[in-house]
């Protein structure tokens, strides 16, 4: 019954213009980070952890905002993109460097997109199956399935699909063998088991290295993708150069290398612009849980 609700309220909500429905997430996201005192403590540690002194608690008080302000914001996004048409995207989005994923294509190799919790995802991933190509994105399944239908609509809504994230090497090795595209995210905290330690953000973190492993073993492409915007209202879909696999005797090491290269390639782009980093979530607890003992 409460999801019917919820569907309704969507369809009351889409009646609206955008700045009406822009307006009443963003309240909503200043009433969470005063009523969300876990999150919110969650966001001051990792920019403590961080950023120690370099950053004043004015500073990072703004982008603890900003991270509940954008969570909600792609929460729109989700909301809008399901009535939304490729016309639509395309009169908000402009790509930038969609010769990396072209040079991948013309070489015959499938393309591995890496993307973090960095300002627009759910508009960049919907973008990236309208205006690239369709990509099998990995996700972790939800206790509430009828909000994770919803959620994986949305998603494919311009040709995407989604895989569980248990047991999906199988799966994206068939993917990859058929030149498909798959998308995952890479900075999300996992167990020691199911990474590599690289250095990100000056701290040694666990990574996930199936990226590397995958690009390594069948030849294809990693290429960082993510969506950006200066106003809320106009974005930019941005690949970036592919980062670069070898192939040493040492297979280890290489997929150990390709990971590095792509912590520092996220080390860059959130320290460039910290705000637009999704702060609240426990990224560092399987490395350092003692810092969240009082979250």
């Amino acid at each position: 019954m409460g999801f019917k609700f919820f569907l309704i309220f969507e369809n009351f909500l889409m009646m609206f213009p955008r700045y009406l429905r822009k307006s009443f997430f963003t309240s909503l996201a200043a009433i969470a980070y005063h009523l969300s005192s876990r999150y919110r403590r969650v966001g001051f540690t990792n920019l403590d952890f961080i950023f120690g002194e370099r950053l004043t608690q004015k500073e990072k008080k703004e982008i603890v905002k900003y991270s509940f302000r954008n969570l909600l914001l792609n929460f729109l996004h989700l909301m809008e993109i399901r009535h939304m048409s490729k016309e639509d995207l395309a009169r908000i989005v402009t790509i930038k460097n969609i010769k990396a994923v072209e040079k991948a294509h013309s070489e015959g190799r499938a393309v591995i997109y890496v993307t973090p919790h960095y300002c627009a995802w759910e508009l960049g991933g919907a973008s990236i199956g309208a205006f690239a190509e369709p990509i099998a994105a990995v996700y972790k399944k939800m206790k509430n399935k009828e909000y994770e239908k919803w959620t994986l609509e949305s998603r494919e809504k311009f040709g995407n699909s989604s895989l569980e994230k248990s047991n999906v090497v199988r799966p994206l090795i068939k993917l990859i063998k058929n030149r498909g595209a798959s998308g995952i995210l890479i900075d999300t905290g996992i167990n020691k088991r199911d990474g590599l330690k690289v250095e990100f953000m000056g701290k040694f973190v666990h990574q996930t290295s199936t990226p590397a492993y995958l690009a390594r073993k069948f030849n294809a492409a990693i290429i960082p993708v993510i969506m950006t915007t200066g106003d809320e209202e106009n974005y930019t879909l941005e690949f970036f150069d592919e980062i670069p696999v070898q192939h040493s005797q040492d297979e280890q090491a290489d997929i150990l290398k390709a990971t590095q290269l792509q912590a520092d390639w996220l080390t860059k782009l959130i320290t460039d612009k910290p705000k637009f980093w999704f702060w609240i979530h426990r990224r560092f607890k399987s490395d350092y849980p003692e810092i969240y003992k009082k979250n």
